[in-house]
């Protein structure tokens, strides 16, 4: 099932068809025990809608977003290529073989852009890239109950000039979009599935790639236990999982740009790009 976040409504999906979700605060209703059973008690045909997803606000409440870093290769190996001027390429391999992952906060709630708005790049940087990403909803309870898609943008000339701009490169208006939907499966998600990411600029497209979520080098479970070991969340967290579908060095985004990020079971999440 799909929750939606319309500027009125929560709408469920389930099997093509809309409802109404009775439950109006999002925070309350994302929190409930057994979400998945919770959604299916609220498919009553009073409450069937005529809808169409086209107008979205992001699937969130008050919810904070954090981020995971360097759990695919091809991400210890990006970060390594951007940051070895600084001499700072050794950390990011050594974070790869660490036990303790690398955790970061990424977003609040208000500054998420939502499904077909604009996502940023910065003024002050000159190579900036899109990152897509799995992303999990960890209830308040720490349990994962829910997936949706992520797009973690990223100045990587910032964070390679020294890894202590980290949150420079990735914290600012915009910085992070989520959708289109929150997807609620009966049981978690097929390590087999593939994340895809298109970019369009001016109507052609100048990068595609997908990857399987098989290939992260740490679970979803570790990653949950770590970032909910010392801290609360009492409305739930959300997640982004790393990525490995990175552009090669030559690559920098533009304003104008189109990023379209696809995940099957959830759906597609594109974003415009502008400056902030």
């Amino acid at each position: 099932m799909k929750l939606y976040k319309s500027s009125k409504d929560i709408i469920i999906e389930h099997e093509d068809k809309y409802y109404l979700a009775q439950t109006r605060d999002w925070d309350k209703l994302v929190n409930q025990e057994n979400l998945f059973q919770k959604l299916q008690e609220e498919l009553n045909p009073w409450n069937e809608i005529n809808w169409s997803p086209n107008e979205l606000n992001a699937p969130i409440g008050t919810q904070e977003i954090w981020a995971a870093g360097v759990t695919y290769y091809r991400s210890r190996e990006a970060r390594m290529e951007e940051s070895k001027e600084s001499g700072a390429a050794v950390f990011y391999s050594k974070v790869y073989e660490a036990e303790r992952p690398e955790l970061f906060f990424k977003s609040t709630h208000y500054r998420v852009a939502k499904p077909n708005g604009a996502v940023n790049i910065r003024k002050d940087s000159k190579w900036n890239v899109p990152e897509p990403e799995l992303t999990l909803f960890i209830n308040n309870n720490n349990q994962i109950v829910a997936y949706t898609i992520g797009n973690d943008m990223s100045s990587r000339d910032i964070e390679g000039e020294n890894p202590l701009y980290l949150p420079q490169a990735k914290c600012y208006d915009h910085s992070a979009a989520i959708g289109p939907c929150l997807w609620v499966p009966e049981k978690p998600i097929d390590q087999d599935t593939k994340i895809k990411m298109s970019i369009e600029r001016a109507g052609k497209t100048v990068f595609e790639g997908e990857i399987s979520i098989n290939q992260m080098k740490r679970s979803h479970d570790e990653l949950v236990e770590y970032l909910t070991r010392e801290m609360s969340f009492p409305q739930g967290v959300y997640l982004m999982t790393g990525t490995c579908l990175v552009p090669d060095d030559s690559f920098t985004l533009h304003i104008g740009d189109w990023v379209h990020i696809d995940i099957v079971g959830i759906g597609r999440l594109s974003n415009s790009i502008a400056q902030a």
